[in-house]
């Protein structure tokens, strides 16, 4: 069956083999996705994160970005037989026409923008088409619950004015607003002060688990009543506590658990997938790349979900916000 994944870190990956002088290629690599990965796993719309860690590498965060999405098109090119990038719904639909997987360029890390409105149009004009405001430290936008706040829930801090001013622009432009990693009260901030579907790209759901990255019930509840979508993590930290190594491994079982119980907070329309694929451990992960992404459809199944519902989290989910957004 067809998929949607939300986030993936594999961009940043490629580009610091680069940098190491070891060679790299989209199409066949030691990753957790590649073309052919996608191929056999039936991806629809594969999204592609320009990441920066702006607390471990020197330099522009703008400059470093921009040199990840030159190499996101460099790969575009000499893969066009298989994949393609989306600007619009529209390509999304021709691509699939086409046989082609869709390609979404994303932005995690609104630092990126380092706080100029113009470098946001710089990148919408370079086909970016969702971006999370913060990644794990606070920036001039927003609060994270992050690295820089000890990794505990911020409740009281959330957008800086400057963030209010690139939300309002997102919006306005059709970038997808992605809350991924942004505090609780910046959450809430943009629940506040948007009107369209967002994402939260890669989460789970706190009441599984407790990790400030999850996702409370009242979030969950609030994103349903928007139509907005949540994409199941498939990062373990974020799935369930351990003790030891015996212990350590996400799993197809324990990703289901997270859909059923956003599905209970929030309704059958705000589940979706957002892999972290690239950005986590491979150690016992569950599916152990992109291509066996169909192998969830049986444990589904076997806890119950319907052919409808499947599909729903497979891609419909997240294509109904693609077509509200992406114009």
């Amino acid at each position: 069956m067809k998929y949607i994944d939300m986030h993936c870190d594999t961009v940043s990956e490629l580009y610091y083999k680069q940098l190491a002088n070891i060679p790299y290629a989209l199409y066949e690599n030691d990753l957790h996705i590649d073309i052919k990965k996608l191929q056999k796993g039936e991806c629809l719309v594969q999204c592609f994160a320009a990441f920066m860690d702006t607390q471990a590498r020197e330099g522009s965060p703008f400059k470093y970005i921009n040199h990840l999405i030159d190499m996101f098109y460099e790969q575009m090119e000499l893969n066009k037989a298989y994949i393609a990038p989306v600007l619009s719904y529209s390509d999304i639909e021709k691509n699939e026409k086409a046989g082609l997987i869709s390609a979404l360029l994303t932005v995690e890390e609104g630092q990126a923008c380092e706080g100029k409105i113009e470098n946001l149009h710089h990148f919408y004009s370079r086909g970016v088409r969702m971006m999370n405001l913060v990644w794990n430290y606070d920036n001039s936008l927003t609060t994270a619950n992050g690295i820089s706040n000890n990794n505990q829930l911020q409740e009281e801090k959330g957008l800086t004015p400057k963030g209010f001013e690139f939300l309002e622009e997102m919006e306005r432009l059709g970038i997808i607003i992605d809350t991924a990693h942004i505090s609780d009260k910046g959450f809430y901030d943009i629940l506040e002060h948007t009107t369209k579907p967002f994402v939260d790209s890669h989460t789970n759901a706190r009441g599984v688990f407790f990790h400030p990255r999850n996702i409370s019930d009242d979030m969950i509840k609030k994103m349903g009543e928007r139509g907005c979508v949540a994409g199941v993590n498939f990062c373990f930290e974020f799935m369930k506590s351990y003790t030891s190594a015996a212990d350590y491994g996400a799993t197809f079982e324990l990703s289901v658990q997270h859909m059923k119980h956003l599905i209970n907070a929030g309704g059958t329309d705000c589940v979706g997938f957002g892999s972290d694929y690239d950005g986590i451990s491979s150690l016992n992960l569950e599916p152990a790349n992109a291509s066996y992404m169909p192998m969830f459809e049986a444990e589904m199944k076997r806890q119950g979900f319907s052919d409808d519902l499947i599909e729903k989290i497979f891609y419909k989910n997240v294509a109904r916000v693609f077509k509200e957004i992406l114009k």
